[in-house]
């Protein structure tokens, strides 16, 4: 008699929501612009790790206990995790939010030229 083995994987769905986004890239930069009204600049969590870039949040509902009828507006906890497609100049990374839109400008790293001290 044989014995099969079988493996469960149990996947939890977060309860976390992810807004559009774009990334895009011009020849000096990385932008990333996050479609996300209703925040405030404190609300936003943006860390940078390497090539990783994580956008955290939560937007909070403003609506007191009501019998929606329909509902299409995400509130809650949001993240963004995005892997850069180039190496980034980490301490002049500079995000703005305005009108709905967080905007992070990420320059990208240049190579440079070694000398060979003799």
């Amino acid at each position: 008699m044989s014995v099969r083995s079988t493996h469960w994987r149990l996947r939890m769905r977060s309860s976390a929501w992810r807004p559009p986004t774009d990334v895009y890239e011009t020849e000096d930069t990385i932008l990333i612009r996050v479609e996300i009204g209703g925040m405030k600049e404190d609300d936003f969590d943006i860390e940078l790790q390497g090539h990783l870039l994580s956008i955290r949040g939560i937007r909070q509902d403003t609506l007191d206990k009501v019998d929606y009828h329909q509902v299409e507006i995400r509130f809650g906890e949001f993240y963004i995790d995005i892997h850069l497609p180039a190496p980034v100049v980490a301490d002049r990374v500079k995000a703005d939010y305005d009108n709905g839109f967080l905007l992070i400008t990420l320059p990208k790293a240049r190579s440079r030229q070694v000398p060979i001290e003799k």
